[in-house]
């Protein structure tokens, strides 16, 4: 079935790996174990390989493969076995860790395996949620918040998009894709977090204007980018037509400057009315079905 969930289990102990399967087993899911990092690595890499989900023994080869899978932009749904172990035992920077991954990873007890399904759902529901700027580990004693990079976002929004479209199939679920997470809108940023994300942004819309009327097909990938992350950071209308106005005067001056005239900019108007409706149509798609015809 094309609706199964594929599950990769990276577990090196034998016995809590044939128990998860034996868990799973005859369930809607697809499972594979994997029996090194380097194997999983190999796997993610492979263009014939989807994976859905992630379950991960906690042990000391975890920190530098999830290290890896960042570096790359790898970020999938993941859950987490965690070990039975005396807390006192831990090193006090593992203890303090609020995330290994990334902050839509799902913790699992190793005692609690029989609870293995709802954490699936968990991790596969909080990732679809996952917006451009959440918590990612480069480091296992740092965790910035950070603005997830267009190398991330791009696989980020290709496996939501992916995973929707599964879950569609298998549950009828719609809208999923679109479910924001009010912890990452802009009004709910601190002011370096707000400054850090205009910035970010303005860049972006940089790059759409200089290759906004160029044979490049990456205008089509930097327009996503832009209006991916405008939407779930919740920024205001105003604000996205500020970063405009704002671009298009540095431009005018700048040719004024070299004494050209800056009647071309009135080209790039088009511009911000493509950005307009491209971030108009992921409101609209926001909207759950049945308000539509209310």
């Amino acid at each position: 079935m094309q609706s199964r969930l594929s599950i990769f289990l990276y577990i090196r102990d034998h016995r809590i790996a044939k128990n998860l399967t034996n868990i799973l087993s005859g369930k809607s899911y697809s499972i594979q174990l994997v029996d090194s990092s380097q194997e999983l690595l190999n796997l993610v890499n492979s263009h014939d390989v989807q994976i859905d989900c992630l379950v991960i023994f906690r042990d000391t080869t975890v920190s530098p493969l999830f290290n890896q899978l960042y570096e790359q932009g790898t970020i999938l749904p993941v859950v987490i076995i965690e070990p039975e172990l005396d807390p006192e035992a831990l090193p006090e920077t593992v203890g303090a860790l609020t995330c290994l991954y990334h902050s839509a990873e799902v913790r699992q007890p190793v005692t609690t395996l029989d609870n293995i399904e709802k954490s699936l759902e968990l991790a596969i529901a909080q990732f679809l949620r996952l917006g451009p700027s959440c918590s990612l580990v480069k480091s296992p004693v740092s965790l910035p918040e950070v603005l997830v990079s267009d190398k991330q976002l791009s696989f980020l929004l290709l496996q939501q998009r992916r995973l929707a479209e599964k879950l569609k199939e298998r549950l009828g679920y719609l809208g999923v894709f679109y479910k924001r997470n009010p912890r990452h809108f802009f009004r709910n940023f601190s002011e370096t977090q707000q400054e850090e994300l205009i910035k970010h942004l303005t860049e972006e819309y940089r790059k759409i204007i200089l290759n906004y009327f160029s044979n490049e097909t990456e205008i089509n990938q930097f327009i996503d980018q832009f209006v991916n992350k405008a939407f779930f950071s919740d920024i205001a209308i105003s604000k996205v037509l500020e970063i405009h106005m704002e671009l298009i005067d540095e431009f005018s001056q700048q040719l004024k400057i070299e004494g050209r005239s800056d009647e071309i900019l009135l080209d790039y108007r088009l511009t911000i009315i493509d950005i307009l409706a491209h971030l108009g149509e992921m409101y609209r798609r926001s909207v759950p079905r049945e308000n539509l015809y209310v």
